[in-house]
C-alpha cells in the first residue's frame, strides 16, 4: 500500500461512559475510495469523528500522512487536506451559495488548484442557477450539492462524506453518486459512509463493515457481493 493518507490504530473512543470504538484499526491510500458501512449507532459517525479530532479518541493513534493528530483541534486536521461533510450538512445558511464556495477555496496542500469555483459549478449546474439564494432558501438536495462543492473548493486529498444521500429524492441521489465518481475519478481519496450499499459498492474500491464499534468486514467490492451472507448478517439486506 502507498503511503496512506490517514492511518488510525487501536482506537477507542467513548460518549460519557458509553464505549463506541473499541479498538478499530481503519486506514486511507492515495486515491483508494473506500465504504463505510454498518447499520445506524455502529460507530460510522463516531470513527469520522474521532480522525477528524471532533470526539477525541481515549486510546489509540491517529495519523495523517503520518503526522500524529491526537489532541490537535479538527482545523489542523483539515488544514492536512482532509475535507469533511457531515452528516446534517452544516452549510451557512446566511451566507449565498457564492459566498459559501468562495470562502473555502484555496490550494490543496501541494498547491493544487484542481477544483476552482467554475469546475465546481460545472460539476453542480444545479447551483449555478441558485448562486444568490442564502443556504437556507436551497432544497436538500441542492444544500448537499453545496457542501460537496465547497469541500472541494479546499483541493482536499480526502473527502469524507457522511451519508452521501441521506433524505434526498432518487433523481437527486442519483446526480450525488455521479458526483462521487467524477471525485473518485479526479484521483482525490474519498471515504463515504451510506445506506445505499449497492450504490456505494458500485463506486468503492474497499468497504469497511462496523458492528458495536469493531471491524466485522474488510474487503473489496467483488468480494463483498460474492458473499450475499455478509451484507445479510450485518446491514440487513
Amino acid at each position: 500500500m502507498s503511503e496512506l493518507l490517514i492511518n488510525a490504530q487501536g482506537l477507542n473512543t467513548y460518549y460519557g461512559a458509553s464505549h463506541i470504538l473499541r479498538g478499530i484499526d481503519f486506514a486511507v491510500a492515495h486515491g483508494e475510495t473506500i465504504g463505510l458501512m454498518g447499520r445506524n449507532g455502529m460507530g460510522k459517525s463516531t470513527l469520522l469523528k474521532s480522525i477528524m479530532g471532533i470526539v477525541p479518541p481515549q486510546s489509540g493513534t491517529v495519523q495523517i500522512k503520518g503526522q500524529t493528530m491526537n489532541g490537535r483541534p479538527t482545523f489542523e486536521v483539515a488544514q492536512l487536506g482532509i475535507a469533511y461533510v457531515p452528516e446534517g450538512r452544516g452549510i451557512f445558511g446566511n451566507l449565498s451559495v457564492v459566498e459559501n464556495l468562495k470562502m473555502a477555496a484555496r490550494a490543496g496542500t501541494r498547491g493544487q488548484r484542481d477544483w476552482t469555483y467554475e469546475r465546481v459549478l460545472e460539476t453542480f449546474p444545479r447551483l449555478t442557477e441558485r448562486l444568490n439564494h442564502g443556504g437556507q432558501q436551497l432544497s436538500g438536495g441542492e444544500q448537499q450539492m453545496l457542501t460537496i462543492g465547497r469541500a472541494l473548493m479546499t483541493n482536499p486529498d480526502v473527502l469524507i462524506l457522511d451519508e452521501a444521500t441521506e433524505g434526498l429524492a432518487p433523481l437527486i441521489a442519483r446526480e450525488i453518486w455521479r458526483i462521487c465518481s467524477l471525485i473518485k475519478d479526479s484521483g482525490i481519496s474519498a471515504i463515504i459512509v451510506d445506506k445505499n450499499w449497492k450504490h456505494v459498492t458500485q463506486i468503492t474500491d474497499r468497504n469497511v463493515i462496523l458492528v458495536k464499534g469493531q471491524v466485522v468486514f474488510e474487503g473489496t467490492s467483488q468480494t463483498l457481493h460474492s458473499d450475499p451472507s455478509v451484507m445479510e448478517q450485518h446491514l440487513g439486506v
